[in-house]
């Protein structure tokens, strides 16, 4: 992913999604070239130089500083997990990578199997789902089915035909957020080779990945709302929150799912419980 072209297409992209009159910026109507606002504009709200901005698009311009990049960010609009990406994007993070398997202490699974009547999972750097309790896999995916290196929710989302049609008429808000999400990641890692191969492989594997790939959204994954219909107990409303585990610098986050009290959703969960006979991830290392 090359550092200075993905600053112009994010440029470009967060353009393109402004109108004059959102800003304030006079319009003397008839047709405009380009969608949302001209580089001339944006530059005048930001108070920079055209040609400094145009360099800045090209990825021509150096050692930009905060100052400029806090002005454009404010001239966009953009929203904090934005503004951190461009920050990130114009002065990337460098870090030494040494790539290894994400260990995962006992204690951990031990507290994802003891949740049992809610889904609970922990998740790596890269959506790869390093370890789940049975209503995970009851209720999302068959874990122990997939093969360790398709077994990420972004391979599941984007790839797994049985999972799309699971998340039926909310696939599409699915895939947005996944995207974002790893936008987001690769701004914090741009020289990631397991990151940059993972999202190399869903662009050739799936065209719907490059669309949403190139609208250049980026959000942090923190808290939300999975809809799903289960062809087992039907339509399923959980949401969600994830805890960091400051701990473990090999894992992400600790994602739990709990059903509003006294609901359908919860009433189904339980069933699924009582019902299932999937596996957590510790059946899978069990002797």
């Amino acid at each position: 992913m090359a550092r200075n072209g993905e600053l112009g297409e994010f440029l470009r992209s967060r353009r393109a999604r402004l109108q004059p009159e959102d800003v304030g910026v006079r319009s003397y109507g008839g047709r405009r070239r380009v969608p949302g606002l001209r580089r001339e504009e944006l530059a005048q709200l930001a108070g920079v130089s055209v040609a400094y901005y145009i360099r800045l698009e090209q990825g021509t311009a150096d050692n930009v500083s905060t100052e400029v990049l806090d002005a454009i960010s404010r001239a966009l609009r953009l929203n904090a997990d934005e503004h951190v990406h461009l920050h990130r994007l114009a002065h990337p993070p460098r870090r030494a990578h040494a790539p290894r398997p994400p260990r995962l202490r006992a204690p951990l699974q031990h507290l994802l199997d003891a949740i049992d009547h809610a889904p609970a999972y922990i998740v790596g750097h890269y959506t790869n789902v390093v370890a789940w309790n049975r209503l995970t896999a009851a209720v999302f995916v068959d874990l122990a089915n997939v093969p360790p290196d398709e077994r990420t929710w972004s391979h599941q989302i984007h790839l797994n035909n049985d999972y799309k049609a699971r998340l039926a008429d909310n696939w599409l808000t699915v895939a947005r957020r996944n995207v974002a999400y790893l936008r987001f990641r690769s701004g914090q890692d741009p020289d990631d080779p397991r990151l940059r191969s993972l999202i190399d492989t869903l662009r050739e594997r799936s065209p719907e990945f490059g669309r949403l790939w190139a609208a250049h959204h980026v959000t942090d994954l923190t808290h939300g709302e999975a809809r799903l219909h289960h062809p087992d107990v039907g339509p399923l409303v959980l949401p969600f929150e994830t805890l960091h585990l400051p701990g473990d610098p090999d894992l992400s986050r600790l994602m739990l799912y709990a059903a509003e009290p006294g609901s359908p959703s919860e009433q189904a969960l339980r069933k699924l419980a009582e019902t299932s006979d999937h596996r957590s991830s510790a059946d899978l290392t069990a002797p």
